[in-house]
């Protein structure tokens, strides 16, 4: 197995050592979790681990639990549960997406076809309920609280916002269901099994929140501005498709002159390839990107803003920095 790459630089090298050591159980384990005797399963369920990944949710787990003792085993299972739900979302994604790569490689459902993804998914989320069963009654309220959101944020994503509700308050709140839940959770799961104090614990759940929804943030606005494969799949994807990120949205409400063409533009999905590039340009220099940079720059701030009221270890300037590092991505 490769090297962990930690993706934050540490001012203390004792952390440093400490949560590559802690990320490389992890992935050992998660490895481990999605072995099975048939071969064929056995395949389709490495298929997202050996495309690899930022694995930021272990990162936030393994950086939680340094609130307390970040040794103890419940730490890495609790983890592990996290990111093969993560990943079970994932292939469950692309068949809702039809989207034809994943971290560079073929999706699943690409490269086989919609049922195996899907039942792929399923056979994560069984591997992550059987490590939740030795975890406890605690880990398993907590996952099935995390799923309902999970799967709440993606109906109202699907359905779209009701009438009368503000089209980017709830692109916000799906957010905070589909990606900032679980991160919260990662963040939960490692302080609570590390033993660090209730009030610890629901800082860190509150940070993991805000950083989660940051994190998408960053990818709707890397999705733009990039031209590379940055993202983990081809630049404006989401324009292609006719999917509404904040810059979109933020555009799309924008009664600013000069602005009519790109209106005009992201209404509608963006099969034309002239037309994608056209919308691509008018947006990376527009208003609306600068408000959604302004966005993310809010909710990093706000996860600043809860790791001030946690203990003064090396374990909070690596969450302070993780946070920057959310931020930078976007450039």
């Amino acid at each position: 197995m490769a090297p962990v790459s930690l993706g934050v630089a540490f001012d203390d090298p004792v952390l440093e050592k400490s949560v590559r050591a802690g990320l490389e159980t992890i992935e050992a384990a998660l490895r481990t979790a999605v072995s099975a005797d048939d071969e064929f399963v056995a395949g389709a369920a490495r298929h997202l681990v050996d495309a690899g990944g930022k694995r930021f949710r272990p990162m936030v787990s393994v950086l939680a639990a340094h609130f307390g003792d970040p040794t103890r085993p419940e730490v890495v299972s609790s983890a592990v549960v996290c990111e093969l739900t993560h990943l079970a979302t994932l292939y469950h994604d692309d068949v809702m997406d039809e989207a034809p790569v994943r971290r560079g490689a073929a999706s699943a459902n690409s490269r086989w076809d919609n049922t195996v993804a899907i039942l792929t998914g399923d056979f994560l989320f069984s591997r992550a309920s059987n490590l939740l069963a030795d975890l406890g009654p605690y880990a398993v309220r907590l996952q099935a609280q995390t799923f309902e959101r999970l799967v709440v944020g993606q109906i109202r994503e699907t359905v779209g916002p009701q009438s009368g509700t503000d089209a980017i308050e709830h692109y916000l709140a799906v957010l905070a269901d589909k990606t900032g839940s679980l991160i919260a959770t990662a963040a939960e799961f490692g302080a609570h099994y590390a033993g660090a104090a209730p009030e610890i614990i629901a800082g860190l759940r509150s940070f993991g929140e805000q950083i989660g929804v940051a994190f998408q943030l960053s990818d709707d606005i890397l999705d733009i501005a990039s031209g590379t494969d940055e993202s983990g799949k081809t630049p404006g994807t989401d324009l292609r498709e006719g999917i509404a990120t904040l810059p979109v949205l933020y555009a799309l409400r924008s009664g600013e002159a000069g602005t009519a063409r790109l209106r005009e533009l992201v209404s509608h999905p963006l099969t034309d390839d002239a037309e994608h590039a056209e919308a691509l340009e008018l947006l990376r220099t527009s208003a609306a990107m600068a408000e959604a940079r302004e966005t993310l720059r809010d909710y990093a701030d706000a996860a600043h803003q809860h790791l001030a009221d946690m203990p003064d270890v090396p374990a909070r300037d690596a969450l302070n920095a993780l946070t920057e590092i959310v931020i930078a991505r976007t450039g």
